[in-house]
């Protein structure tokens, strides 16, 4: 039998060696940004995300193990566990089949086998199951005892029959071959309730069928949400006779006569027993596929919507619209601190907008503000019109539609009371419309990621399972960005590797006390933060006021000896211009110099690139986030105009983008690219900045279509 390890490098095509480690590191209670990042030595320089999917197999297998050791140990103390199942159980790949091994096991409630089996009648359907040539009537007359309750004959053969098909229904064998068969030749269907709505969200879903082999994940997810919300009806079917007659192959003799008892009872089993278990089986595995699915692709979102790159270094105004309670304004320093805030009405009247102009317009003036961020929700579009009239008088400034899905709930939870004392539910928001343009990740991460809505029914997906994917997305950008330890909130500190919500919160207290750090060494001296934890976290924290000019990079304090090798290597010194060191490195060659600075080349490499740009910000790589100056509306689009949008979010189905009218556009799967694609993500990713031609626009029901394979490239 394979070792964990063994199954992890074949699955992940990595070598042994490295599966080994990792799986060390991980039980040494090391995290996945540090491992990734610090031990590339030791894995091959494997990505965070092929670590992750490590993490989780490693996770799945040993619980595996656990529930084989379970079930073994149940069937050995019935005292009826063989040399040939044991090894059975141990070769189970999945814990369907495990379970499917166990069911013979299993403790029952009572069922019409068991309650047979308790009359006496087990020899009975033994012998009838034998198939040697007897009749079964002559066979069950010496079963008939009134006083165990088998009063006639037909009595016994029944309870012959029950026994008969729920052995065949536990057979592993059997389970396993026809749930292969409905996955290969089933058919999912689905009809409406009767009391559905004619014209209805799920009206494509009303008379659906589809091969279970072509099943999307997204027509999964809309019929389970249709069948809770009582308008649907799915259901599991396999046409025609291939699934009683792959019973009735496994239960009958090929060198007996045909028993017609036996056929009956293997159709028994198929129609009554077996079939609707595999049918919520396959239900189940094709709901956990979509559900997989979905989680997967909401964290495929999420990380390239946390890693936009900040529009840093500007003051700037954030404005969250609405009608009733008027526009909330807030305007931020560079730094995010609060400048002022104001409550306009745009929407009122024509008096109400100029004045609205008015007072926004001496805001700019006073603050000196650059850019001006709009919430993307009720009433944006008059907000973006107004802000384009306001823009004529600021021609230095710009403005960008911001996100602001989940800012409502920051604005009202905890946190932000806490932040933001002396301000409303109200402003709050709006001063997180303009942090989210200043540096989306450090704002975002004060957010449930599943209330910031890159998904597609997330809220249907299992929540432990959603929350640990886009847990690690978070923590992973974080990482990969870097913290500053003098002016990160609690909610950033907390999503450093090592750190958790106790230490981060003493970090906060102990700058607050004494001032900022000077030193990555004076973290230690934070309450609660131990060696551990500082080995984990001390190489994604930044000290910018260090001497040092390490503290304020990437590289690894247990790397700072072979970082000052390097430098004295290559004969440069920390003040110098260290922008070419790279270039000077592969010069001098990369296996060389780690070998005399004692360090594996990965890690030099990283020493090299880290010193060539301290504080360098990856984001800042990234194509930047388009800023507008003026506004179309949806009457203004016409099919062939070509434009330039940003993508909102990706789904199975295709891309949404924003074109600047207020309402995206919809990109279909088959106009993404000219090749065909299993999914847009293969090409596309959230932020993206692409050309798109208009297709149809439909006014009347706010339905924008767009193509991205007949733009110009």
């Amino acid at each position: 039998m394979l070792t964990i390890a063994q199954i992890l490098s074949q699955e992940l095509g990595q070598k042994q060696e490295y599966v080994e480690n990792i799986i060390g590191l991980i039980d040494e209670g090391n995290t996945i940004p540090f491992i990734a990042r610090y031990r590339k030595e030791m894995h091959g320089a494997m990505d965070d995300t092929t670590l992750r999917n490590l993490e989780t197999r490693l996770t799945y297998l040993r619980n595996l193990q656990t529930r084989r050791d379970e079930v073994k140990k149940s069937i050995e103390n019935q005292g009826k566990l063989t040399a040939e199942l044991s090894d059975a159980i141990d070769a189970a790949a999945t814990m369907t089949e495990v379970e499917d091994l166990y069911r013979p096991y299993k403790q029952k409630r009572r069922t019409r086998g068991s309650i047979a089996r308790e009359k006496g009648l087990a020899p009975l359907a033994e012998a009838i199951f034998a198939q040697d040539g007897s009749d079964p009537a002559a066979l069950a007359k010496d079963y008939v005892d009134a006083e165990k309750g088998v009063e006639t004959l037909e009595d016994a053969l029944q309870g012959a029959n029950d026994i008969i098909a729920e052995d065949l229904s536990d057979d592993a064998d059997i389970r396993k071959a026809l749930r292969q068969l409905v996955l290969r030749k089933g058919v999912f269907t689905c009809k409406a309730a009767p009391d559905a709505e004619e014209n209805g969200v799920y009206r494509l879903y009303y008379d659906f069928s589809q091969p279970i082999s072509r099943l999307l994940d997204h027509q999964i997810l809309a019929m389970n949400r249709g069948e809770k919300e009582e308008i649907l009806k799915p259901n599991v079917t396999l046409p025609g006779s291939d699934g009683a007659a792959l019973v009735c192959r496994r239960a009958l003799k090929p060198t007996a006569q045909v028993s017609a008892f036996v056929r009956s009872a293997a159709e028994d089993a198929y129609e009554r027993l077996i079939f609707p278990s595999i049918q919520r089986e396959v239900r189940n595995e094709l709901s956990e596929r979509a559900y997989a699915g979905a989680i997967r692709n909401f964290a495929l979102n999420l990380k390239p919507l946390l890693m936009q790159p900040p529009v840093k270094g500007f003051v700037t105004m954030g404005l969250d619209p609405g009608y009733r309670n008027g526009c909330k304004v807030a305007v931020v320093d560079p730094t995010g601190k609060v400048l002022a805030t104001s409550v306009v009405y745009p929407t009122f009247s024509e008096k109400k907008k100029q004045e609205a102009i008015a007072t926004l317009s001496a805001l700019m003036r006073k603050h000196a503000v650059r850019h001006i961020a709009i919430g993307n929700g009720t009433a944006s579009r008059e907000t973006e019109a107004m802000t384009i009239e306001l823009l004529r008088g600021f021609p230095e400034a710009s403005y960008m539609i911001v996100n602001e899905a989940g800012a409502s709930v920051y604005s009202a939870s905890p946190l932000a009371a806490e932040e933001f004392p002396e301000y409303d539910v109200n402003l709050r928001s709006a001063v997180s419309i303009a942090r989210r343009l200043q540096d989306p990740l450090a704002e975002l991460v004060k957010i449930d990621p599943k209330a910031i809505g890159v998904g597609q029914y997330q809220h249907d997906c299992p929540q432990k399972e959603l929350d640990a994917a886009l847990g690690a997305v978070v923590e992973d950008c974080v990482n990969a960005v870097g913290v500053d330890a003098n002016t990160a909130s609690q909610s950033l500190l907390q999503q450093v590797s090592g750190l958790t919500a106790a230490t981060a919160k003493n970090i906060v207290a102990y700058r607050e006390e004494n001032g900022p750090f000077t030193s990555r060494a004076q973290l230690k001296k934070v309450p609660k933060l131990g060696p551990k934890a500082f080995q984990q976290c001390a190489g994604f924290l930044r000290i910018p006021e260090s001497r040092e000019i390490l503290d304020n990079t990437g590289v690894h304090p247990e790397s700072y000896d072979a970082a000052k090798a390097l430098l004295t290597l290559l004969d440069c010194r920390k003040k110098d211009d260290l922008s070419q060191l790279t270039q000077k490195l592969e010069g001098y060659g990369s296996a060389k110099a780690a070998a005399e600075c004692g360090v594996g080349e990965p890690t030099l490499l990283d020493i090299a690139k880290e010193l060539s740009k301290p504080g360098r910000d990856p984001r800042d790589e990234l194509p930047a986030p388009i800023l507008r100056k003026d506004v179309l509306e949806m009457k203004d689009l016409k099919p062939g105009m070509e434009l330039t949008g940003t993508v909102r979010n990706v789904i199975d189905f295709g891309v949404f983008v924003d074109i600047g009218v207020h309402q995206d556009g919809l990109v279909h799967i088959s106009e993404v690219c000219s090749r065909r694609l299993r999914h847009p993500s293969e090409v596309v990713k959230v932020g993206d900045v692409v050309k798109v031609v208009v297709l149809g626009v439909d006014e009347q029901r706010h339905r924008i279509s767009l193509s991205m394979k007949q733009a110009k490239r």
